[in-house]
């Protein structure tokens, strides 16, 4: 996973779900954390669970540039500098297609999920500039595949996934690397909120999630919060000192191929086009055996 002894990283998104996973990756892994989020009930609890003299939460609404800059002022003031930048806050996005969406839910979805990486990264040069550092960005699947999330999302997403080449081209001359993340299919409250759910219910519902999840993907279960965690930890670490500008997919191999080509029970897209399951497939291949054994 890697040792991030001494080093300090911001976090957005941290008070639940992969987030939150972050801060319990890398406290493990030695690094003192500035949280931010907008759930200050829970993001209290984290300060209050680990101790103020590693993990400070700090209200941060990432729409907002004031609110960031308070997360990069606390990591001067309580731990002295920044060592780690991950951009992981988000939302489901405005769940309609192009013909229903409006401007105001386009402008919404990619403020929170896309600006506030750049406004983020923007915020973090000044900071890494004479050392060096590594930023993380939280991507998605839907970046590079249709059918996962609504358009916003996965546009967002998908330029959240380029604009971190861009910037790890940009920012090789401070040394400071940049990376993203694209998780598959993840157990957290994420789907429960994009459906307008309270909190508690999108809880529930990402419990549900955990425990139906696995049939759709090749690794059998479905992905938890720290196996993102796990990966952003490695890439903050100097075990990934030779990588930058790489997309990642932690994804339990859902963008391996279709469903056919890891599960033996789907018939494929030959059988779909003729309208026949498994079953009646070996049934008319017995069939054609016996014509041909009459023959």
């Amino acid at each position: 996973m890697g040792d991030l002894s001494g080093k300090t990283a911001i976090i957005t998104g941290a008070a639940s779900g992969i987030g939150y996973a972050g801060v319990e990756v890398f406290i493990e892994a030695g690094a003192n954390v500035v949280a931010g989020d907008i759930q200050d009930e829970k993001g209290k609890a984290l300060e209050q669970r680990f101790g103020s003299d590693r993990v400070r939460y700090v209200h941060c609404d990432v729409t907002k540039t004031a609110d960031l800059q308070k997360l990069f002022d606390t990591a001067q003031e309580a731990f002295g500098g920044l060592d780690i930048l991950w951009n992981n806050a988000g939302h489901g996005g405005t769940p309609t297609g192009v013909e229903e969406l409006d401007e105001d839910g386009w402008d919404m979805t990619m403020n929170l999920l896309l600006k506030s990486v750049f406004v983020g990264t923007k915020l973090a040069v000044p900071m890494m500039k004479e050392k060096g550092g590594s930023i993380i960005n939280t991507s998605s699947i839907s970046a590079v595949c249709a059918g996962y999330a609504p358009i916003t999302y996965s546009v967002a997403k998908k330029g959240v996934a380029h604009f971190s080449k861009l910037a790890a081209a940009e920012l090789s001359k401070y040394k400071i690397r940049v990376n993203s993340i694209l998780p598959g299919f993840i157990a957290t409250s994420i789907f429960g909120s994009s459906l307008g759910l309270s909190r508690e219910q999108a809880d529930q519902m990402a419990a549900l999630v955990e425990q139906q999840g696995g049939k759709m993907q090749p690794a059998g279960r479905t992905g938890a919060g720290k196996d993102i965690a796990e990966m952003a930890a490695y890439l903050a670490s100097e075990k990934s000192g030779f990588i930058t500008g790489g997309e990642f997919l932690v994804d339990g191999g859902m963008t391996v191929g279709p469903r056919h080509s890891w599960d033996e029970a789907d018939g494929g897209p030959l059988l779909d086009a003729l309208g026949i399951d498994l079953e009646q497939a070996e049934q008319m291949r017995l069939a054609m055996q016996a014509e041909q054994a009459k023959g």
